[in-house]
């Protein structure tokens, strides 16, 4: 091995090598720290983001139901009709539309269920109505009917003028929406 006094004779006979090498030692101390602060400091990042994601884990429930009473777009209810029975489901479809008519200022001339459909057997319910509602009234029935709850799904809508008024207008409206299986 080398002694110290043959280092520190090498030293002082070449002076820039001495600085050569402090110079490479403080570069090599402070590339190495510099280094070591930023594998700190992403380990602290990941830490963080991984307890973010074990909280929302944790918390999902509460989420998600805070962030369906915040958005007002969402409809209320259930997605489908309501009734241990047919008819009662059907009882719930007539209500509903008659109910949607009603707020748009329509008259319903008729309605009439039909429980024997070829939907029947998966579980739709359908009806036919003849409503009579000014003309302007048709978009915010037909938002009405399709945005809220139960879903109702429009499977025939023929429009005509009606002969009492210009500026009313006749539907003829078929209408189905799946009710829901008994429990």
């Amino acid at each position: 091995m080398i002694s110290m006094q043959k280092f520190e004779g090498y030293l002082t006979r070449f002076p820039v090598a001495a600085v050569a090498a402090y110079v490479a030692l403080v570069v090599l101390f402070a590339f190495t720290t510099v280094q070591t602060v930023v594998e700190i400091l992403g380990s602290r990042d990941a830490a963080a983001s991984a307890a973010d994601i074990l909280q929302t884990l944790e918390a999902r429930r509460p989420a998600q139901r805070s962030a369906a009473k915040s958005d007002v777009s969402v409809p209320i209810g259930s997605a489908f009709l309501e009734g241990q029975t047919a008819s009662v489901a059907s009882a719930m479809l007539l209500q509903r539309v008659l109910g949607a008519a009603r707020r748009v200022n329509g008259n319903t001339l008729s309605s009439q269920v039909d429980v024997q459909g070829p939907f029947a057997k998966s579980g739709f319910v359908s009806a036919t109505f003849n409503i009579e509602l000014p003309s302007a009234s048709l978009q915010p029935l037909l938002y009405d009917l399709e945005a809220g709850m139960p879903f109702l799904f429009i499977d025939e809508l023929v429009v005509q003028p009606a002969a009492s008024s210009t500026d009313r207008m006749r539907l003829v409206l078929g209408i189905s929406a799946q009710r829901q299986g008994t429990k």
